[in-house]
């Protein structure tokens, strides 16, 4: 599937969780695309921020979960940052339904199947 897109996922660690069900959605048969993340649990270093930006350069676009916990996730604003300097396609998700916080420049959507194909047939 030479069409397949590739979505970079930026989340905060404590939302991990919700990232593997986004994962999740990537198994449905009807869509050819793959999410990819940079998760670690290692401070950050030059090294991780190089990968990141050489991942989400090669991604076709960036879903960013949005929570309570992104306003403390400096990894997860420096992926939003590189996404951003890539100009990369940016969609926010948020994580969970009571939870509706802010990213500064971060277009965000409710999570629904509908939310996330639309994006990702617009890549």
């Amino acid at each position: 599937m030479s069409d397949k897109k590739v979505v970079f996922v930026a989340f905060a660690i404590e939302d991990e969780r919700q990232r593997d069900f986004l994962k999740g959605q990537s198994l449905h048969p009807r869509k050819p695309y793959e999410f990819i993340d940079m998760s670690v649990k290692e401070p950050y270093d030059t090294d991780w921020k190089d990968k990141v930006r050489t991942r989400i350069k090669r991604s076709d676009g960036v879903i960013v979960l949005v929570s309570k916990n992104s306003k403390d996730s400096s990894g997860q604003k420096w992926e939003i940052k590189c996404a951003k300097e890539e100009n990369k396609p940016i969609l926010g998700i948020w994580a969970y339904k009571e939870d509706r916080e802010k990213i500064d420049g971060v277009a965000t959507k409710e999570w629904s199947d509908k939310n996330i194909c639309d994006f990702i047939d617009s890549l």
